[in-house]
């Protein structure tokens, strides 16, 4: 048995049931009552009527027992490692305290700074002297190193 489908109600038309409407462009539309018919030819939307199966399934009416409501996953969490550190590092600094944290700090700073110093005083008692001429020269302006005439 060939069930159609209500154009404008979407409801179902057995056979020997309803009407056949067929406009210019030879498109069909078939009707299950006049009501249906009536509605489709005054231009109503069946989207706005509330009785129409276009209208409950738009509203979501009459679904909710048919569809269970989805169920959202539960993001997982993982730690792991970051390129300068491992987990276990990042882990102890984070149990760290503050005070603890602060002491490694100015423990660092100042074995840096011992170790600029230690550099400084290498660089000063290694350096040798670099002659500055023949003893007796007089001094020469860089003026004069290139040839310009002083005194114009």
């Amino acid at each position: 048995m060939k069930v159609e489908i209500d154009s404008f109600s979407g409801y179902r038309i057995y056979p020997s049931k309803g009407r056949l409407f067929v406009r210019g462009d030879s498109k069909i539309f078939r009707f299950a009552t006049s009501k249906n018919e009536s509605l489709f030819l005054q231009r109503k939307n069946p989207r706005k009527i509330a009785w129409t199966q276009v209208y409950r399934r738009m509203h979501k009416k009459g679904i909710t027992e048919e569809v269970a409501k989805k169920r959202s996953r539960r993001t997982v969490k993982h730690q792991r490692g970051i390129v300068g550190a491992d987990l276990a590092s990042i882990i102890a600094r984070r149990n760290q305290t503050a005070q603890a944290r602060n002491e490694a700090r100015q423990a660092a700073i100042a074995k840096a700074k011992s170790e600029k110093r230690e550099k400084e005083k290498d660089k000063a008692t290694n350096k040798p002297k670099a002659p500055r001429g023949p003893a007796g020269a007089p001094k020469i302006s860089r003026q004069q190193m290139k040839g310009s005439k002083g005194g114009r």
